[in-house]
């Protein structure tokens, strides 16, 4: 896999015959606590010093990724638009940056249904972020859940549920990825023997939860499973031609993982 071309809000890759695009929807501050050791328990003072920290507080990137198959354009999550807050919703703009009409993307497929990865299809005008939108592809597990959206009622007639192993073209599979959300869902793409695992939320800290997968994050619906998926995942990550894109790395989110004896480390591309 290799970087072809960039921008302020855009990364283009090369896997294989498959074009990747890296977009920046912007990034959102957290606070410290919302990092969790065993038993739920929120760091204080003893937060460790490899915990990258702005003004106090956890920056956490909001990514998404384009995948263009055979001219079919499939997007991994949508960001946030003006539904969060206004250090996001640059969407729009880096797949313009890009040069990807937003007309092309004809398949939306949403790792799990939080505020930053699905409100991005509805404009910050109101409109319909991707007029072209034919397929909109959401975790099985929580369908009920992107009913219940206000916002996003507009596209039932799109919406149609996916699970493990669902093909979203040749070369996209959709994975199990549960315990952050209860469908959370990665992307499988693959071609030419290269693959890259779209994650999701599988990290949200990367100066940390790399060297200690076992730390987990106040919103993963289900820690347990959460931190089982996270090693399972790095474990599987760790290989030769694998790579990984997460929504929560620092832009553009993709690059590799090597396994070390007791821990995992992560170098960008």
């Amino acid at each position: 896999m290799k970087k072809l071309d960039s921008g302020t809000d855009y990364a283009r890759f090369a896997l294989g015959e498959i074009t990747v695009i890296a977009l920046r929807d912007g990034y959102v501050d957290m606070p410290p606590s919302r990092l969790r050791q065993a038993g739920d328990r929120p760091f204080g003072s003893d937060l460790p010093a490899q915990v990258d920290l702005v003004a106090g507080m956890l920056r956490l990137s909001v990514n998404a990724f384009l995948i263009i198959d055979r001219g079919q354009h499939i997007l991994i999550d949508t960001g946030a638009a003006n539904a969060w807050e206004p250090t996001m919703g640059l969407l729009p703009h880096a797949l313009a940056e890009a040069g990807v009409a937003r007309e092309k993307v004809t398949t939306v497929a949403v790792t799990h249904t939080h505020a930053d990865h699905v409100h991005g299809l509805v404009a910050a005008d109101g409109t319909d972020t991707f007029p072209g939108l034919t397929r909109l592809l959401v975790p099985e597990e929580e369908i009920s859940m992107f009913d219940s959206i206000d916002r996003l009622a507009r596209f039932g007639q799109h919406r149609l549920p996916l699970g493990d192993g669902f093909k979203l073209s040749p070369c996209v599979t959709a994975r199990a990825a549960h315990g952050h959300e209860v469908g959370h869902t990665a992307f499988e793409v693959s071609s030419a023997g290269e693959t890259l695992l779209i994650w999701g939320d599988i990290v949200h800290v990367p100066s940390i939860q790399f060297a200690r997968p076992e730390l987990t994050w106040e919103y993963d619906t289900d820690q347990d499973q959460a931190r089982e998926t996270r090693q399972r995942i790095l474990s599987l990550a760790a290989k030769p031609n694998f790579f990984v894109a997460g929504s929560h790395l620092e832009f553009p989110g993709i690059g590799k993982i090597a396994k070390s004896e007791r821990a995992f480390c992560y170098t960008a591309l």
